[in-house]
C-alpha cells in the first residue's frame, strides 16, 4: 500500500500440556515456551510496531509465590526488547550455576516468565494514545487467584460508550473511556459473579475455603463468562484471556471480522493472528492449523482440556479481506493465492486500457506489498498471449511472413521494476513547501527503460486510500521518466466508508474516493444531496444502533464508479505532469470471485457486518459535514 496506514494488531499464544521437565528433556530447554512466543511474535511483527507484550502464569505455585509475570515496551524493535529483559533473567545462572538451566522445578519457583501459559501482543495504536498504559496485555489484579485476568486482543468495539454505561450501572467506575478497558472490566466483572456463586454454593455444601478455592479453579465455566461479558458488544474482535489459575481462552467475533488460527496436539495449544506463523513457529502443515470459529471461544481449562465453546450467534460470515488485500503476510498459501487471483482478474481491464497494444506498454507495481498480486496481473496478460498466437496461428498461419511470426512468436508483457522506496527520507526542515519536497522523493525510480512520449506505464498499487503519496511522490517520480500515459491500478476497490473494527480509517475526510465523489456533487450542482445526507445522518445518530442505515451509501448514488475512478485521476495528478493519468480499480464482484471465504467488504461497499458500523459512518460523516476532525467511535 503506496499510502501507510495502520491497522491491525497481533496475538499469540502458547499452553504447554507437560510439565515443564517433558521439554527440557525433549527439547533441550526449560525456556521452549518463551522461544516459541518469540518465534511467533517475530513471524507477525507486521502486525504492530508501537508497541508490543507479553504475560505469563505459572500453574500451581504455592500461596505466596509470584506466579503472573508481564512485561511491555515501547521500543522501536519492541519484541527483541522485551526477549532480551527476559534473557537477562538467565545470564547470572548461565554463568555461576548453569546447571540450574536444567533444573526446572528451581527455575519455576525462582525466576519469572518460567510458565505453563505464555500471552503475546503487538500493537498497533489506531487510535489511542501511544503509551505504555495502551499496551497490551492489561491485568486485572485480585488476591483470589480465580479472579486475576489477563486480555490481549485484536479488536475495536463501537459502542464503547453503551458498554460503559453498562459497566457504570454495574456499579462500577472505569478509569478512561477505551473500548480495552472496557472489555476487561466486562470480562472481569462476570469473572467475578462466576466465582462468588461457586463460593456461595460450595459453603452450603459445607466444605471449608482452601477446598472451595480448589473447586472454584476446577469449575470455572469461562464460556459463560464470555457468553455474558459479550452479550451487547458490537465490534470486530480476537481476543486472548488468561485466569490466574491457569484457564484461558481466545475468543472471535460473531462474524468472523478478526482472523484468529489455533493448533493442538499432546503437547501444545497454541494460537495466533496469522496461520504462517504457526505452521513456522511448530513446523506444522497447512491442514493441521485450524480457523476459531466466529461467535466461538476456545478454551483450555487449567487441566489441559480443550474445547470449542460459542459464546455468541454466528451471524453471516464477513472475515476482513483487507487481510487478504494486504494486511496479513502473503506467506499464507490461500492469501498468496487470493491475491494472485486480485491481480489475473484485473488483466483484461488494463489490456483494454492499453488498446491490447503490449509492444508499447511496461508493466510494474508500486509498494512491495503489491508484488503477488502483479505476478497474477502479468499471468493474465499472458494468458491472453497465449490466446492471441494460438488464434492466429489457428487461422492466419498462411498469411504470416516470417518477420511477422517472429514479431508473433516474441510478444509478451514488458515487465520492470519501476518505482523502488528509498531510505526512509526525515523530513525535518519545518517549511511546507521543503516538506513537500522531501516527500516526493520517499520513492526513485529505474531511468532508460521507458521509451520517451511512446511507452504506457502500468502501475500496479494494492490499494488506494488518500492517494497523497501517489500525488507527492509516486506520480512526480514517474512522469520523469516521459511516458506518454501512466496507469495506476488498485488490486482493491475504491475505499469509500470508515472502518471501524479495527483499521486507522475512521476519518471520511481521509478517502480520495469520497473527496471525488463531493467534488462531483459540487461541479454538477448537486449540494443539495450532501445537505440531505447531513440532515439524515444527523437524525440518525438519535436512533437505537440497530434501527440505523448507512445513508453515506447516497454520496455515491448518482455516479457509475467509472466516474468516481476519473475523478480520483485528476486528484492524484501533481501539478506540472505530463504524462495522461488514468486511475483503473478492483471491482466488488472481483474481489468477491478471488476472496469466496473472506466477503468482509465494508470500506468498500458500506455494508456493514454489525449494527454499530452504521452509526459510526453517519456520524464520520456529520463530523466530516462540521469540520469535526475526531474519530466517530
Amino acid at each position: 500500500m503506496s499510502d501507510q496506514i495502520k491497522h491491525e494488531c497481533g496475538i499469540a499464544f502458547i499452553r504447554l500440556l507437560k510439565p515443564l521437565s517433558y521439554y527440557q528433556q525433549k527439547y533441550g530447554t526449560a525456556l521452549y515456551g518463551l522461544n516459541k512466543l518469540y518465534l511467533l511474535m517475530e513471524k507477525q511483527h507486521n502486525r504492530g510496531q508501537d508497541g508490543a507484550g507479553i504475560a505469563t502464569i505459572k500453574l500451581d505455585m504455592k500461596p505466596g509465590s509470584r506466579y503472573i509475570s508481564r512485561y511491555r515496551s515501547m521500543a522501536s524493535n519492541a519484541v527483541a526488547d522485551i526477549f532480551e529483559y527476559v534473557q537477562n533473567k538467565f545470564v547470572d545462572i548461565q554463568e555461576n550455576t548453569p546447571e540450574l538451566m536444567q533444573d526446572t522445578e528451581w527455575l519455576k519457583n525462582n525466576v519469572s516468565f518460567i510458565g505453563e501459559v505464555l500471552m503475546g501482543h503487538l500493537r498497533y495504536g489506531t487510535h489511542g494514545k501511544n503509551s505504555i498504559e495502551n499496551c497490551h496485555p492489561f491485568l486485572r489484579q485480585n488476591n483470589w487467584m480465580t479472579r486475576n485476568l489477563v486480555i490481549a486482543g485484536n479488536f475495536n468495539m463501537t459502542n464503547v460508550d453503551e458498554l460503559l454505561e453498562q459497566l457504570y450501572e454495574l456499579g462500577q467506575h472505569p478509569k478512561e473511556k477505551a473500548d480495552t478497558v472496557t472489555v476487561l472490566e466486562k470480562i472481569g466483572h462476570f469473572l467475578d459473579d462466576e466465582n462468588q456463586e461457586l463460593f456461595d454454593q460450595y459453603k452450603k455444601e459445607g466444605h471449608d475455603n482452601v477446598a472451595i478455592t480448589h473447586k472454584i479453579s476446577d469449575n470455572l465455566d469461562i464460556a459463560n463468562i464470555l457468553r455474558r461479558s459479550a452479550k451487547t458488544w458490537d465490534g470486530g474482535y480476537s481476543i486472548c484471556g488468561m485466569v490466574g489459575n491457569g484457564d484461558s481462552f481466545i475468543m472471535r467475533d460473531p462474524a468472523g471480522i478478526r482472523p484468529a488460527y489455533y493448533y493442538y496436539d499432546d503437547e501444545i495449544v497454541v494460537a495466533a493472528s496469522e496461520r504462517p506463523a504457526l505452521q513456522t513457529a511448530f513446523n506444522i502443515q497447512f491442514k493441521d492449523v485450524k480457523e476459531i470459529d466466529p461467535g466461538h471461544a476456545l478454551i483450555i481449562k487449567k487441566n489441559g482440556e480443550v474445547s470449542m465453546e460459542q459464546f455468541r450467534e454466528p451471524t453471516e460470515r464477513l472475515s476482513c479481506s483487507f487481510e487478504r488485500i494486504y494486511f496479513s503476510k502473503g506467506s499464507d498459501v490461500e492469501i498468496y493465492r487470493e491475491r494472485k487471483q486480485l491481480g489475473r482478474l484485473l488483466s483484461d481491464k488494463i489490456l483494454k486500457a492499453v488498446n491490447y497494444d503490449l509492444k508499447n506498454t511496461v508493466f510494474s507495481f508500486i509498494p512491495n506489498t503489491a508484488e503477488v498480486a502483479f505476478f497474477g496481473m502479468v499471468d493474465g496478460v499472458q494468458r491472453y498471449v497465449r490466446n492471441h498466437q494460438k488464434e492466429t496461428l489457428l487461422h492466419r498461419k498462411e498469411q504470416l511472413t516470417d518477420q511477422q511470426l517472429d514479431e508473433l512468436l516474441s510478444l509478451a508483457p514488458r515487465v520492470e521494476k519501476l518505482a523502488v522506496k528509498d531510505v526512509k527520507l526525515r523530513t525535518f526542515i519545518t517549511q511546507d513547501a521543503d516538506r513537500s519536497e522531501m516527500v516526493a522523493h520517499v520513492y526513485d525510480t529505474t531511468y532508460g527503460i521507458i521509451n520517451n512520449h511512446q511507452d504506457t506505464l502500468v502501475a500496479l498499487d494494492d490499494s488506494i486510500v488518500r492517494g497523497t503519496t501517489l500525488k507527492q511522490s509516486i506520480i512526480k517520480i514517474v512522469d520523469r521518466l516521459h511516458p506518454k500515459k501512466i496507469i495506476i491500478v488498485s488490486s482493491a476497490p475504491q475505499i469509500r466508508y470508515p472502518d471501524c473494527y479495527g483499521i486507522d480509517m475512521s476519518r471520511m475526510g481521509q478517502f480520495v474516493a469520497f473527496d471525488a465523489a463531493i467534488q462531483l456533487l459540487t461541479e454538477r450542482g448537486m449540494w443539495q444531496v450532501i445537505e440531505d445526507v447531513y440532515s439524515k445522518c444527523k437524525a440518525s445518530l438519535l436512533l437505537p444502533k440497530e434501527e440505523i442505515v448507512n445513508h453515506v451509501k447516497e454520496i455515491y448514488k448518482p455516479f457509475t464508479p467509472e466516474e468516481i475512478s476519473a475523478k480520483i485521476a485528476q486528484i492524484i495528478t501533481p501539478k506540472g505532469t505530463v504524462a495522461e493519468v488514468e486511475v483503473i480499480y478492483q471491482s466488488l464482484e472481483n474481489l468477491h470471485e478471488a476472496c469466496p471465504k473472506n466477503k468482509g467488504d465494508w470500506y468498500f461497499s458500506g455494508n456493514y457486518p454489525t449494527p454499530g458500523g452504521n452509526k459510526v459512518v453517519n456520524k464520520a460523516f456529520v463530523n466530516w459535514k462540521e469540520g469535526n476532525n475526531q474519530r466517530a467511535y
